[in-house]
């Protein structure tokens, strides 16, 4: 079983960036999709990215594309999602979750997931 802890989560200004790291434990997750999700207040929550394995193919949603970039280090058991120009409507929790299947935005497709990171961007 994987554990997953997120972290890098704060305020920040509209524009502004910031840098959330999962780490993951108990096992190795080399060879498992890695995604962000995040869920604002009152919404349900919503795919943000997702990776591949070897970090070879990435999958956006259109709300985050060319802003937000997901990338990961295998040898560190991590993942990173890079925030730029962050909008107030990123606010949310931030989750990572991960699994065996193939890249997706379906969340029943992920088979672990983290307890979350709070992001604020005020405007």
């Amino acid at each position: 079983q994987v554990q997953l802890v997120e972290s890098g989560g704060g305020l920040v200004q509209a524009g502004g960036s910031l840098r959330l790291s999962c780490a993951a434990s108990g096992r190795t997750f080399s060879s498992d999709t890695m995604g962000w999700f995040r869920q604002a207040p009152g919404k349900e929550r919503e795919f943000v990215a997702a990776i591949s394995w070897s970090g070879s193919i990435t999958y956006y949603a259109d709300s985050v594309k060319g802003r937000f970039t997901i990338s990961r280090d295998n040898a560190k058991n991590t993942v990173y999602l890079q925030m730029n120009s962050l909008k107030p409507e990123d606010t949310a929790v931030y989750y990572c979750a991960g699994g065996s299947n193939r890249l997706s935005p379906r969340q029943g497709l992920y088979d672990y997931w983290g307890q979350g990171t709070q992001v604020t961007v005020s405007s």
